[in-house]
């Protein structure tokens, strides 16, 4: 499979990238700067910079040409404010789903988080903004007729694998490290699972057993 990750150079993406490589797989990650080629490089996978901000539709079309999946992975991150909250967790991941309809790319896998659906009840403006963008994005692609699913991990760590989880339409909340996170990714690509907003979190169950009890 070929399968265009979206912020390619963030921390699950890596993992990811590396996950699909070490099966296989050709992944490709979509990042914003040249100095970000060689950490996606040593993975396996291809590097493209193409900053999802400024491209249009046609250009992310481009990239996304004869891939199996794509996968959004892209997040403004720690630091930055309430506008690129929605420019990057929302606009970022419509673009991509666009240009996945536009590629003729039917699997999409989108990472979201836990609790997403929920309005805070604190005043932070910027974690208010990050949680509207990420529900904003959920209801987008899933209006779409795309093979899609919604990963909502939970309080992510980077703490070693243990290739152990708990993944289901509700799990509660809880933490889970970011390998696992990749590993079950890498899995769900791979299943005939779509049209599902699945929450993941560490448990006990083997991944490969997880994803295909569901």
């Amino acid at each position: 499979m070929r399968i265009v990750i979206a912020g390619g150079h963030g921390q699950i993406a890596l993992l990811l990238e590396r996950d699909l490589a070490e099966a296989g797989h050709t992944a490709v990650g979509l990042i914003r700067k040249p100095e970000q080629v060689p950490d996606v490089e040593a993975t396996g996978a291809e590097a493209v910079v193409l900053d999802l901000e400024s491209a249009d539709v046609d250009a992310v079309a481009k990239v996304l040409q004869g891939a199996d999946a794509a996968v959004f992975a892209a997040g403004a991150g720690p630091g930055s404010g309430a506008a690129r909250k929605d420019t990057v967790d929302r606009g970022s991941a419509v673009l991509l789903a666009d240009a996945a309809e536009r590629a003729g790319v039917r699997r999409f896998l989108q990472i979201s988080g836990i609790g997403v659906d929920t309005p805070p009840t604190s005043g932070d403006e910027v974690w208010a903004a990050y949680i509207a963008a990420k529900a904003a994005a959920e209801d987008d692609l899933r209006a779409r007729d795309l093979d899609w699913l919604i990963l909502r991990p939970g309080g992510l760590t980077n703490d070693p694998g243990t290739g152990r989880v708990t993944l289901a339409d509700h799990t509660g909340r809880a933490t889970v490290p970011r390998a696992d996170v990749a590993a079950v990714i890498t899995a769900l690509l791979t299943a005939g699972i779509a049209r599902r907003t699945l929450e993941l979190v560490g448990g006990d169950t083997p991944i490969g057993q997880a994803v295909q009890d569901l």
